[in-house]
């Protein structure tokens, strides 16, 4: 009986020495860097409970490297599928299933990790070697900062900058401007120029009215080299009473003044 025992225990662990034989590269280097044969066991002969492969944790297969021992390669993505044993060989194999993104497809990929005699892991292979790329890491693709539009124009009230009539800007039009010199400087190196144009209403002589309209455009555009904008990009004209946004019928003075109030602005336009 002893006897009989003794020989089904050879007899079995024949049997799995020799599923391990079907399942190994051969000739694996003492380095563990390369083999004289490598050996794909068929997808299909894993063992039970790796049935169909596994799908593994991309974060822990791309943290496989060479160096590790087995137990940290155990660690990131589990112990070889195969029967060709866990601590006394040489190599690991595995299927794992990949899933296409957005997609019910699935990629099946053989894996095998080779151990030097240390049985620390030097050698990585796939099957198809096109598996490989499924561990690279998603491009992430920069996109350049959305850049801002310039302001195209800025039309400001005459009568918010200057007293009716003058060309001295007022206090409250400072800061008006100071405003527009904020927004400006955000992309000055964007503005290729800057056009400053005074109007003025119909009242009073067309001569005087060009004439100060230009004046009010000079005065605009000093206070916004006061305020650090180039004096370069600025342009000034006057148009004085040309291009009326506003048409009034005469009347009453004071009233009319008021109803031309649109007319009388300081336009800045910007390239």
């Amino acid at each position: 009986m002893h006897k009989s025992w003794k020989q089904i225990t050879v007899a079995v662990a024949a049997t799995f020495a020799l599923a391990a034989c079907g399942n190994v590269s051969h000739d694996v280097a003492k380095d563990g860097h390369s083999a004289g044969e490598l050996v794909w066991p068929a997808p299909d002969k894993v063992t039970p409970m790796h049935k169909g492969g596994t799908f593994p944790n991309l974060r822990n297969l791309r943290q496989v490297r060479a160096g590790l021992n087995k137990q940290q390669v155990s660690d990131l993505i589990g112990y070889p599928h195969f029967s060709e044993g866990v601590w006394g060989v040489h190599e690991w194999n595995y299927v794992f299933n990949f899933r296409k993104p957005d997609s019910d497809e699935v990629t099946v990929c053989q894996y095998k990790v080779l151990f030097d005699d240390d049985k620390v892991a030097r050698s990585f292979y796939w099957k198809p070697e096109s598996c490989a790329a499924l561990l690279e890491e998603p491009k992430v693709v920069s996109q350049p900062p959305r850049e801002e539009e310039v302001p195209q124009q800025f039309t400001l009230s005459a009568d918010a900058l200057f007293a009716f009539g003058k060309a001295d800007i007022s206090p409250e039009g400072k800061k008006a401007l100071a405003g527009v010199a904020t927004q400006l400087h955000e992309h000055i190196a964007r503005v290729h120029s800057v056009n400053v144009t005074g109007y003025t209403d119909r009242l009073g002589s067309t001569a005087g009215n060009q004439q100060l309209s230009e004046r009010r455009a000079r005065a605009v555009k000093d206070v916004l080299v006061a305020d650090g904008l180039p004096s370069s990009k600025i342009q000034t004209e006057g148009r004085g009473e040309s291009n009326p946004v506003k048409d009034c019928p005469d009347g009453p003075r004071a009233q009319l003044k008021a109803c031309l109030a649109p007319n009388r602005r300081v336009e800045v336009r910007v390239d």
